[in-house]
């Protein structure tokens, strides 16, 4: 009997001090939080688990943190000064991320994008081809010179399979329109983005979309009386008379998720890529887009939630004609983790 209470004793000691410790979690921004856009949204996710943890935590953050060595030199510092929990939020941030991790195997790292994991690194994503297949549904429909534009980052796999995706939603609605890509090789740069959706407009571009950052693009095309797609979060107070929507992210329910993993000593390396189920990625749409398209929308959303419908079902063919994916055939994670072609209607090439 007093072994029994000298253990209820222990126990509670024991979660006393769990319960008194301050977990300490940083993140690393690629760009600057007041972007409106990929940075923009991982702050939002950071000041939601401020709010559901209060003083149970404690965060930091550091943005425009360049790619390469000074990443390295970022992820450092948060691991020296005894952080926790550190998010690394950009592609480039990858190796950095695991030769960091390497040094201090008692944190933890979780790393966007990525597909390098480690016993304390972690991945994670959002299957963002989910809803760009929803926003291209939303050009096929509103496009009158079947011209759609699309100003697109750099050519990675994750840009591609963005486009592609974008672009099968086209086509499901107007076989007809053709969706013209032109790179800026930037996250965030307004400049040379806005040049690059006027280029587009000039071509005769009446819906424009975009893989970068900033609202540039959105701009250029409410200043020319077109129509445009968005990324990352709701854009529509730059472009209010253009804005038709577009995909965006929520990271603050996963954040949560491994911030509370972490505390309670349960968190395991994964590679996470959740689809709209998850809430991670969804679509917005305005009232600029008819009530029969955004019926439609939510239609096919739920197909997709539902698992009745993937984006990327065959039968699929690439710019050249030749099959890529087969009648009623499913790429593989794998498959579409590693995109480097681009479907039958999309003008333009990736740069090798």
């Amino acid at each position: 009997m007093r072994r029994t209470f000298l253990l209820v004793i222990v126990v509670l000691f024991a979660f006393s001090l769990l319960a008194s410790a301050v977990l300490d979690v940083a993140f690393v921004y690629v760009g600057p939080i007041g972007d409106h856009g990929w940075s923009f949204t991982h702050d939002r996710g950071r000041l939601h688990v401020e709010d559901v943890f209060g003083d149970a935590i404690r965060t930091a953050y550091i943005e425009n943190v360049a790619e390469g060595a000074e990443a390295e030199t970022a992820i450092r510092g948060y691991a020296r000064r005894g952080f926790d929990l550190i998010f690394t939020t950009s592609f480039g941030f990858m190796d950095p991320t695991i030769k960091v991790a390497a040094e201090y195997p008692d944190a933890v790292f979780m790393h966007c994008s990525g597909y390098k994991t480690a016993d304390n690194v972690g991945t994670y994503f959002g299957r963002m081809y989910e809803p760009r297949f929803l926003s291209g549904l939303i050009a096929g429909a509103m496009t009158e010179t079947d011209i759609v534009g699309y100003v697109a980052a750099f050519p990675i796999p994750e840009v591609v399979r963005g486009i592609n995706a974008f672009a099968l939603g086209v086509n499901y609605v107007n076989p007809k329109a053709k969706v013209h890509v032109i790179w800026t090789n930037t996250w965030f740069d307004p400049g040379i983005e806005r040049e690059a959706a006027i280029s587009l407009l000039d071509l005769g571009a009446d819906v424009i979309a975009q893989h970068q950052d900033t609202p540039a693009p959105q701009q250029a095309a409410e200043e020319r009386g077109a129509y445009c797609v968005g990324y990352h979060s709701d854009m529509s107070a730059f472009a209010p008379n253009a804005y038709l929507g577009g995909p965006v992210w929520n990271w603050g329910p996963y954040y949560e998720e491994v911030i509370r993993n972490v505390m309670m000593g349960t968190w395991e390396s994964e590679e996470f890529w959740g689809g709209m189920e998850t809430g991670t990625v969804d679509i917005l749409v305005t009232d600029l887009v008819p009530v029969g398209v955004r019926k439609l929308v939510d239609a096919m959303k739920d197909a997709i939630v539902s698992g009745d419908f993937h984006p990327f079902v065959g039968p699929i063919y690439d710019q050249d004609g030749a099959l890529r994916i087969a009648e009623g055939e499913i790429p593989t994670d794998g498959e579409l983790l590693s995109m480097d072609w681009f479907v039958s209607n999309v003008v333009g090439r990736i740069p090798r």
